[in-house]
């Protein structure tokens, strides 16, 4: 053998074992899931009170019954009325909590507030719906920020807000706790989309509330996981026309409810369908 092939022999060899060169790599670590957050996590329902801020918005505010960044459109006939409140960022967690609810009552025994805006012994259920976005040009302390991280703040209607405590109180120390929601009817599926890009919101949801994880089953498919696409707007791209849906929705507290045969075979966009409910 001469030494120029022995040599290429060698080098051919020492390529092929070198650590640094591999005909495989290892994958990339997954993509955090939409519902991560570096808030700390939410109480769930009965546990202590925990204090936050809030005010008031009246019917000529920008925040409307319509609309809002959960997707539920039309609060009113959605079946949520006026008791829906915005979120600060700290609370809403990138749309997670929507449909969640929550106790609040005015902190009477707060030290630094004026005791006489209080309405005492009293408190109202409200549900999770708006957004309240943070404006980082203004200091959280002065209330222009009061939705700023990491203020707890609820922007609440002022016939709500007017339960707890007298109108002018401003931006009233208040105390909060979630709660179990209770809802007339069952989960309403309402489902948009065009083709094979099928998209449904979920509405009307009772027990904790907000929703973990969603799946639909066609009578020729299996069960299809959807992804979150914005606040509790869920979507799969999947051909599920002609076919009878049914659905399988996971709260946050880890409880799954199944609706066989929610959607008739001959179901189309742009309706709504109900299913079972949630344990209040």
């Amino acid at each position: 053998m001469s030494y120029t092939i022995l040599i290429f022999i060698i080098t051919l060899f020492s390529t092929l074992i070198s650590p640094t060169t591999s005909l495989y790599s290892s994958p990339s670590p997954p993509a955090a899931p939409f519902s991560s957050s570096s808030s700390a996590p939410l109480p769930s329902p009965t546990t202590e009170w925990l204090s936050a801020h809030a005010t008031y918005y009246t019917p000529a505010d920008p925040i409307p019954t319509l609309g809002g960044a959960c997707g539920y459109g039309d609060l009113l006939k959605q079946g949520y009325g006026k008791a829906s409140v915005s979120l600060s960022e700290a609370l809403f967690q990138r749309g997670q909590i929507c449909g969640a609810c929550f106790e609040l009552r005015c902190a009477e025994e707060e030290t630094s507030f004026d005791r006489r805006w209080c309405i005492p012994g009293t408190s109202v259920v409200v549900t999770g719906t708006n957004f309240c976005a943070p404006n980082y040009g203004l200091d959280a302390e002065s209330g222009g920020g009061k939705c700023n991280e990491p203020k707890q703040h609820f922007v609440v209607p002022i016939e709500t807000f007017e339960k707890i405590a007298i109108w002018n109180a401003g931006n009233m120390a208040v105390q909060y706790r979630r709660v179990k929601c209770r809802r007339d009817g069952g989960i309403r599926y309402t489902i948009t989309g065009s083709g094979i890009f099928i998209s449904v919101l979920i509405s009307n949801v009772g027990g904790i509330g907000d929703i973990v994880g969603v799946k639909v089953k066609g009578s020729r498919t299996g069960w299809l996981p959807l992804g979150r696409n914005w606040g509790q707007n869920w979507h799969v791209s999947a051909l599920l026309q002609n076919q009878p849906l049914s659905f399988e929705v996971t709260s946050s507290d880890g409880i799954t409810v199944t609706s066989y045969n929610v959607a008739p075979k001959d179901w189309s966009f742009g309706q709504t369908f109900e299913g079972k409910q949630f344990e209040s």
